[in-house]
């Protein structure tokens, strides 16, 4: 007989865990899922309990082949997937494509004697070796939760896109999940654009002590003893009026009042602050967040010491920690920032999330003592972010409260007038130490700066008054942070959810992001409005939510899945029905007339936006946009002359999924394709001054970098060039100038990292 068994789900994961063993198994990867429904068809038998007809894909059916030769002679089968609910999923799968037991077998416990079920939360020795240990049967109330998510999913995608294909246009989408987080995002745009900035004014003295030039702000506070309120000074003329009054006052302290403050650090994360918390701090899409922390969950390469796994599993809504854990965090604590900035006993955290599960850990280093420094030659620049993160935030959760002195300073003017200075000094930085949580907006009362030492009846100097206007503000476009946030809060989706989530929405085209922001686009707006009004069940959030917990009552045993899913179902299809006699195709008519027919022209949606057609079935004549035609000639002339980099023929503009670009006149002959630069005007000195690219050199044109988006200015002849300035060129002085410092400091070569196999 062979070693025993252990399937896994990656190679990197594998590869951890076989190290740990020291060869005593045989471990290999399924390369994730082994089984699912086939995209040609429903695969849902809707008469007979919803039963699925699951398919091994063509990618996995080698894995498959491997598998089953492995396990022919293996002494033990252990089934090592994620301890999530689709973790156990993919173990219930395996069990079936390997052909030890059928789906009945394995509800009755009959399937193949060999087979063992283990979870650990973390890739460590000391995990593998405890799981390995205490071995479990498949939970099929987590199966049974996987699957009903899955089942009702696949019911509710392949049953109303169809139902929009057919009234707005082919290739739209419709999903449980993915339609909520698209309506959130409408409607946020629309209190966007109903907004109307209103105009307010606030007073500000710029003052100091008599004998000091060091100025601090205090703000209006009180007129006649009635307090100003944020809106209550509407114009500039009250603005002024009250400078106006101030004129020659004098400034005393009349009140000074000082109280102690605690803060408590923020708890260990969860995945989706995870998300939300890389997205504020370092500009991370949700997706970027869950790959990385994918490697550090599955191992990293530490030199000797081999693959690691850096974090706890990272999919969980849990805030708790191990006890050895918080151990080792008091210990860590004690070594780096002393004895006072430890707890005498744990803090724990209670999460408030709707639908949280409390079942596992909080996502953590698996190893508090592995500090960020000790690793950080061993990570990428993104994996290093990651994971100095979260180990931040381990150590700062269990690190004792900062304590902050806050100062209040009441300023009297006039007898009438009353102004207000905040301050506030740290009395002892506890866990602000180690880490400060980021946020999504900024207060506009902040406090902020350190009050000078002030004494009652004290008389101040007075700097400057300033009347300043302000408007209010519309509410803020959707972030990656505050979409998960809002998914989360009204519990919409699940920790696995949300990076995929987000992912659909923009490749499905429903939403854009400009600056980090999401922005709904014309067919997602379209698409919701079409839903709200005909389907509002499918994105009520309230809805969504109340499912969710269905499925968690499932995973705890509380309810059958099929019962779920037909409660769902029967009144969703009796209504898909009745809409689709009463609904009918959205069709727009144009003031263009037709170049083929002379009849008014349709508006039509594609995959790029909205085009102009013919109204006549059979023909085939289209045209864009007015407004997208003008762009076109605008485009057209300030790209005449470019030639395409392939065959040197003439280039036209065209327009993409991303934009308009420049595409060979020769196509479908020439496949040539080039990005429409906002040229400065300059050609690239670097070019002009090298003997391989002087006779055809680069411009310099405006780029943008990722991240933040700041506006650079380099040659389009990158990556063979690689030319660059910050400011925008004006003069071939400002050009030349450029040219001498990159030559005295060039860019340095980029450090290629190998990429982790998840």
């Amino acid at each position: 007989m062979s070693k025993p068994l252990i399937i896994v789900e990656s190679p990197t994961k594998a590869k951890t865990i076989s190290r740990f063993l020291a060869g005593q198994y045989a471990v290999e990867a399924s390369m994730g899922h082994v089984r699912d429904l086939p995209k040609s068809k429903l695969s849902i038998d809707v008469e007979h309990d919803f039963e699925p007809t699951y398919i091994i894909p063509p990618k996995a059916k080698e894995t498959i082949s491997k598998l089953k030769k492995l396990s022919k002679d293996a002494q033990e089968i252990i089934l090592a997937t994620d301890e999530d609910r689709e973790g156990e999923a993919i173990s219930w799968h395996l069990v079936q494509a390997l052909g030890l037991g059928n789906e009945t077998d394995i509800k009755n416990g009959q399937e193949d004697r060999r087979i063992k079920r283990i979870v650990f939360h973390e890739i460590t020795k000391q995990a593998i070796e405890e799981a390995m240990k205490n071995p479990r049967d498949i939970d099929l109330h987590l199966v049974d939760a996987q699957q009903a998510r899955r089942v009702l999913d696949r019911l509710v995608g392949y049953e109303l896109s169809p139902f929009l294909w057919r009234k707005i246009r082919y290739g739209l989408s419709a999903g449980r999940v993915q339609s909520v987080a698209v309506r959130l995002i409408v409607e946020r745009e629309r209190e966007i654009e109903k907004f109307k900035a209103e105009e307010y004014w606030s007073i500000e003295a710029k003052l100091s002590k008599q004998q000091s030039d060091k100025v601090f702000v205090a703000k209006l506070q009180k007129i006649d003893g009635k307090p100003v309120g944020k809106m209550d000074i509407k114009a500039e003329a009250e603005a002024k009026t009250i400078v106006s009054d101030l004129n020659g006052a004098k400034y005393q302290v009349k009140d000074i009042t000082t109280k102690e403050v605690k803060r408590n650090p923020a708890p260990p994360f969860t995945t989706s602050t995870l998300q939300q918390e890389a997205a504020r701090k370092f500009g991370m899409s949700a997706k970027q967040t869950m790959v990385i922390a994918q490697q550090l969950y599955e191992g990293i390469e530490l030199g000797e010491e081999g693959s690691v796994g850096l974090i706890t599993y990272m999919r969980t809504d849990s805030l708790n920690l191990a006890q050895s854990a918080l151990e080792k965090i008091k210990q860590v604590v004690a070594e780096s920032f002393g004895r006072n900035y430890t707890l005498e006993v744990p803090r724990h955290f209670t999460n408030r999330s709707k639908g949280a599960q409390e079942a596992h850990e909080a996502i953590r280093p698996t190893d508090v003592t592995r500090k960020p420094a000790d690793v950080k030659r061993f990570l990428d620049r993104g994996q290093y972010k990651i994971y100095d993160l979260i180990w931040k935030r381990t150590i700062a959760c269990q690190m004792a409260q900062a304590v902050l002195e806050q100062t209040a300073v009441d300023i009297a003017a006039k007898d009438k007038y009353v102004f207000r200075a905040n301050g506030q000094t740290i009395k002892f930085d506890g866990f602000i130490r180690a880490y400060t949580e980021g946020t999504d907006e900024k207060a506009e009362d902040e406090i902020e700066g350190v009050l000078p030492e002030l004494s009652l009846e004290e008389m101040l100097k007075l700097h400057e008054l300033l009347p300043l206007q302000h408007f209010t503000e519309p509410p803020a476009r959707y972030t990656d942070a505050t979409l998960i946030k809002a998914l989360e809060a009204h519990g919409v989706g699940r920790p696995s959810t949300y990076a995929p989530t987000l992912s659909t929405i923009q490749d499905r085209d429903y939403v854009e992001k400009i600056d980090k922001k999401y922005r709904p686009t014309e067919t997602g707006t379209l698409v919701n409005d079409m839903l709200v009004e005909n389907f509002p069940e499918i994105v009520d959030i309230n809805f969504t939510s109340h499912i969710e917990e269905e499925f968690d009552d499932i995973a705890e045993g509380k309810i059958g899945w099929v019962t779920v899913t037909r409660e769902f179902y029967d009144p969703f299809k009796k209504h898909l029905i009745e809409k689709e006699a009463t609904v009918e195709k959205q069709v727009e008519v144009s003031t263009t007339p037709c170049p083929h027919c002379g009849k008014p022209m349709l508006i039509k949606f594609g995959r790029m936006g909205k085009f102009l057609a013919c109204p006549d079935p059979e023909s085939k004549v289209t045209m864009p946009m007015p407004e997208e035609a003008a762009k076109i000639a605008e485009l057209t002339e300030k790209t005449k002359g470019e030639k395409c980099p392939l065959c040197g023929g003439p280039m036209e503009v065209k327009r993409g999924r991303f934009g308009f670009f420049l595409g060979c006149a020769n196509y479908p002959k020439c496949k040539g394709i080039s990005k429409i630069w906002n040229k400065t005007g300059f050609k690239c000195p670097a070019c002009l001054a090298s003997e391989g690219r002087k006779d055809n050199p680069g411009d310099v044109a405006e780029k943008k970098s990722r991240g933040r988006g700041k506006p650079f200015y380099g040659c389009t002849r990158y990556p063979d060039c690689n030319f660059v300035m910050n400011k925008k060129p004006e003069s071939q002085t400002d050009i030349d100038e450029a040219h001498k410092q990159w030559l005295a400091n060039p860019p340095k070569p980029k450090k290629v990292f190998a990429k982790k196999v998840s």
